[in-house]
């Protein structure tokens, strides 16, 4: 996956679309990750054993690897992730605008 945890990413598909936040979690197998103030949704949660308190919660849900695009942190636009081989040898993401490494 070309995403990482605490990468900076755009939402463009969704009702969200147009929000900015940082991957808290990626969820592989299913393709999926989780952003920070994106995709919340209300779930009525009654009292239990586990949660004293009952009503209604907010909570993010994850949304999927292709309504996301990576924030290129040297020229802050959404761009798509290529890979190059460094000089050391080893792979690097790369943005496909400014060719930077991204880190």
């Amino acid at each position: 996956m070309r995403f990482r945890s605490d990468d900076n990413v755009l939402i463009i598909k969704g009702r969200d679309r147009g929000k900015q936040g940082r991957i808290q979690r990626i969820f592989v197998s299913t393709n999926r990750v989780l952003v920070d103030g994106v995709n919340i949704v209300k779930k009525h949660q009654k009292p239990s054993q586990g949660v004293r308190q009952g009503g209604i919660i907010q909570k993010e849900l994850p949304i999927p690897v292709a309504n996301v695009m990576l924030v290129c942190t040297q020229c802050n636009k959404p761009t798509r992730v290529g890979y190059q081989f460094l000089a050391d040898g080893t792979k690097a993401r790369v943005c496909r605008q400014c060719e930077e490494v991204i880190e």
